[in-house]
C-alpha cells in the first residue's frame, strides 16, 4: 500500500498538530497541551482545549469498503489492486450514538444523505451544495493538495458516483462533527483557502494507511474468491490480532437462511463481506494519529452483521476491468 506523509501535509495546512511550533500563527499550541484520552473523564469541554483534545466525537471510526466494481470504469474510476478502499473517518459520541452535518457553513455535499441534520423530518434541512467540487480546492493549494488528490484517486474510491461526491459527503457529514476540526482550530487564512479540507482528508488517509486490511487477511489465507466462503470468526481473528481490538465486520447481500446453503438455519446474518470499521479512542487531537484501538462493541453494539455459520461469508473477487495497480 502506498505510504502517505500526514505530518508534511498537516504542517502545510497550518493545523494544530504536535509538530506546529509556538508563534506559527496557527492558534492554540497543542504541543504544550496534555494529550488526554478521548471519552475519559479528563477529556471534557471546560477542562481542556477542544482544539487540542477531542471532546465531541471521541469514539473515532476509520472505515473501509470492499467494492467489486465502481460503475464508472469507463471514466477511469478504478479500484486499487490488492487493497481495500477508504470510506471515511467518523466521530461517534462516546456512548455510540452520532450526529451529522454539524456545520452547514462547511456543507459541500451535492446529495446530502440524510437530508436533515437529525435524519428525521424535524431536523434542520441540509441544502444540496452546488458550488465547485472539493478537488478544485485541493488543486488550488499547490503541491500538498495535488499530492493528496493523487492518493485519494487511488484509494478513496466511490461506487456509482464520482469520487469527489463521496469526499464531499464524508467531509460535510462527519469532519464537521469533530471538535479538533472546528473552524476555531484554524487560522482565518487557512479556512479561506480550504486547508481544513486538506487536513481532514490527509488525516483520514493516514489512519487508513495504518490499517492494511487486505494484507492482514491475505496473511491468514483469506483472499477474494468466487469459489469459497470464509468463517466470520476467522476474519475477526485475523484483523483483531493486527489491529489490537475487534473491528466491526459488515456484510450485505442475502441473509444466510435465505440461501440454499442456509435453508432452515436460524442464522439470518448477511453473506457478502463489504465493510470493516476500526474503532479508537484518541490521545489529544485526532490529527496527531495517536489512536488507542478499542473493541467495536465497546458501547454495547454489535461486532458484525454477517452470518456466523462456517464458510458462510463470501469475500468476492472484483469484476474484470474494475482494478488497477497502484
Amino acid at each position: 500500500m502506498a505510504k502517505f506523509n500526514l505530518l508534511g501535509l498537516a504542517v502545510a495546512a497550518c493545523v494544530q498538530t504536535t509538530t506546529v511550533l509556538a508563534g506559527s500563527g496557527c492558534g492554540p499550541n497543542c504541543h504544550l497541551a496534555k494529550p488526554e484520552l478521548s471519552c475519559s473523564a479528563a477529556a471534557q469541554p471546560g477542562l481542556v482545549d477542544s482544539c487540542c483534545v477531542e471532546t465531541f466525537g471521541g469514539l473515532v471510526l476509520s472505515t473501509q469498503f470492499w467494492d467489486t466494481y465502481t460503475g464508472l470504469e469507463s471514466e477511469g474510476q478504478l479500484l486499487p489492486e490488492n487493497s481495500w478502499t477508504l470510506h471515511g473517518l467518523w466521530p461517534d459520541f462516546c456512548n455510540g450514538s452520532w450526529t451529522q452535518y454539524c456545520d452547514l457553513n462547511r456543507q459541500y455535499d451535492p446529495h446530502p444523505s440524510p437530508n436533515t441534520t437529525t435524519g428525521t423530518a424535524g431536523g434542520t434541512p441540509v441544502p444540496p451544495y452546488a458550488g465547485p467540487t472539493v478537488d478544485t480546492f485541493l488543486t488550488a493549494l499547490g503541491k500538498p493538495g495535488r499530492t493528496l488528490l493523487a492518493w485519494m484517486n487511488n484509494f478513496w474510491i466511490a461506487q456509482n458516483q464520482p469520487n469527489t461526491e463521496l469526499w464531499a459527503h464524508e467531509y460535510s457529514k462527519h469532519a464537521t462533527c469533530f471538535s479538533t476540526f472546528a473552524p476555531s482550530c484554524f487560522t482565518a487564512s487557512a479556512l479561506k483557502k480550504h486547508k481544513d479540507l486538506l487536513t481532514y482528508f490527509s488525516v483520514a488517509a493516514e489512519y487508513f494507511n495504518r490499517l492494511p486490511t487486505y494484507d492482514w487477511l491475505a496473511a491468514k489465507a483469506i483472499k477474494p474468491s468466487n469459489s469459497t466462503g470464509y468463517a466470520l470468526s476467522a476474519i475477526q481473528s485475523a484483523l483483531a490480532a493486527r489491529h489490537g481490538a475487534t473491528p466491526y465486520i459488515g456484510c450485505s447481500g442475502p441473509r444466510y437462511n435465505e440461501t440454499a446453503a442456509g435453508k432452515g438455519s436460524l442464522d439470518n446474518g448477511r453473506t457478502v463481506f463489504t465493510e470493516v470499521w476500526y474503532y479508537y479512542h484518541v490521545y489529544g487531537q485526532v490529527q496527531a494519529g495517536k489512536g488507542k484501538p478499542v473493541e467495536a462493541d465497546i458501547t454495547g453494539g454489535s461486532t458484525s452483521s454477517c452470518a456466523k455459520a462456517d464458510k458462510a461469508v463470501w469475500y468476492y473477487e472484483r469484476a474484470p476491468g474494475a482494478e488497477r495497480r497502484v
